[in-house]
């Protein structure tokens, strides 16, 4: 067993600080909508979501070995391929973070990967089968199936309910949003936390570390539950913001069953070695709570903007990823420009984001999604709204006498010699 190289130590680092912003950029999966309905106040939510997401990350390893022994060979993958990856993957991550879009950290990662080993060693290095089946597949039907759960299941908490007093019940909701939303918490440790240590395992594989097949050492279990729940407390709340009241207005009904349905999804893949993006997950199933009550809208405007960043988020990644490796394969000049060019980039994002700061003290503020965002208009009234409107029916008597004005009448009496009287109208 050789001992850990320069090199080697850089790119764990760097994956673990791709894990800390996988941390702060997925917090709002768990916590955005206990946090905008009030069941949380937003420190204790992204408080309770950090231990949560450590605790999940030792769960399970399945997902873990998807990337370190099923997405790319390991076979001639040098160590600067994965340092490279984590680049585009970490530059995805802020810049999303950077508009408030819940992009997919898992598919900035897997994109990184599979950019960089194309630069590297050609399509031979990647095993497509396993990038359709457990990566694409899981994309496509992972928003699908949690918000149509998250719809059926508000519908059916709506139907339980329709007897009952909306604030009587609210308090009991907000109880089960706080166990769903820890739920969501732990799930996420045991899928996103475990992306991070098969990318280290990768890097200790190739690296002559570890023999290929390996379970992730236990150090590395440790610190990459540790990065994440550090990120996760500090809180990404740019995206909070957007998930929590970007998307629809929920009330607690709606948000307990989007988060249950969301945890379902995730652990279920979770235990099937499915490497989906948790993001796309509770994204969807907020979409499909927003729908599941009568009345409610989503916000597609914000939402069609979401649906391009997921697009993006695997190419974009990959060609970031790809220069990368391009330069790393220049030499030991290439790794340290990349270095810098990581850490000048992100300094210049977060830098940029100072310009709106976006905390737990104006998360909730109204309208300040779009000017955080840079839409500058609020959303437009949406089908339902203006039907709704159009069959108005019109001002009562009270309103009607807000109305009314005095009219004096021509002169100072009438042809009939009447006195002069004002006119109501």
């Amino acid at each position: 067993m050789e001992h850990i190289t320069l090199l080697l130590a850089i790119v764990i680092v760097t994956a673990l600080v791709f894990d800390f912003t996988n941390g702060f950029h997925d917090t709002a999966n768990a916590m955005a909508t206990t946090i905008s309905t009030g069941a949380l106040k937003p420190k204790v939510a992204v408080g309770m979501s950090a231990v949560l997401n450590l605790v999940g990350a030792f769960l399970s390893v399945e997902v873990a070995k998807t990337i370190s022994g099923g997405l790319i060979n390991e076979q001639g993958i040098r160590t600067e391929v994965i340092f490279a990856a984590l680049v585009g993957a970490i530059l995805w991550n802020l810049f999303t973070w950077l508009l408030g879009l819940p992009s997919s950290s898992s598919h900035a990662l897997f994109g990184g990967l599979i950019g960089a080993t194309l630069m590297s060693v050609g399509t031979s290095g990647v095993n497509g089968g396993v990038v359709i089946t457990k990566v694409l597949i899981p994309a496509l039907a992972a928003p699908v199936v949690a918000g149509l759960a998250a719809l059926l299941a508000t519908r059916l908490t709506y139907r339980i309910g329709r007897r009952t007093d909306d604030k009587a019940t609210a308090k009991g909701y907000r109880a089960g949003q706080i166990a769903s939303a820890g739920l969501v918490s732990l799930a996420h440790g045991t899928n996103d936390a475990q992306k991070t240590m098969g990318v280290i395992t990768l890097a200790l594989v190739t690296g002559g570390v570890l023999a290929p097949g390996s379970n992730p050492p236990l150090w590395v279990i440790v610190s990459a539950g540790m990065a994440i729940a550090l990120g996760t407390y500090l809180g990404g709340w740019r995206i909070i913001r957007t998930m929590g009241t970007g998307l629809t207005d929920l009330r607690p009904q709606q948000g307990f069953a989007a988060q249950t349905s969301a945890a379902t999804v995730i652990l279920a893949s979770s235990h099937l070695g499915f490497s989906l993006s948790t993001t796309q997950s509770c994204s969807g199933a907020v979409m499909g709570a927003g729908l599941g009550r009568k009345g409610g809208v989503v916000r597609w405007s914000t939402a069609s903007r979401m649906f391009i960043a997921w697009g993006l988020t695997l190419p974009a990644a990959g060609l970031v990823a790809a220069g990368a490796e391009f330069l790393t394969g220049q030499g030991t000049w290439g790794v340290a420009v990349v270095a810098v060019l990581l850490i000048a980039i992100s300094g210049a994002i977060w830098f940029a984001s100072r310009r709106r700061p976006v905390d737990h003290t104006n998360v909730n503020e109204a309208g300040a999604a779009d000017a955080a965002e840079g839409a500058g208009t609020a959303e437009p009234a949406g089908v339902v709204t203006a039907a709704i409107a159009a069959v108005t029916p019109p001002p009562t008597a009270g309103a009607a006498q807000e109305l009314s004005t005095t009219i004096p009448a021509p002169g100072p009496t009438d042809p009939a010699g009447e006195p002069a009287r004002t006119a109501t109208v």
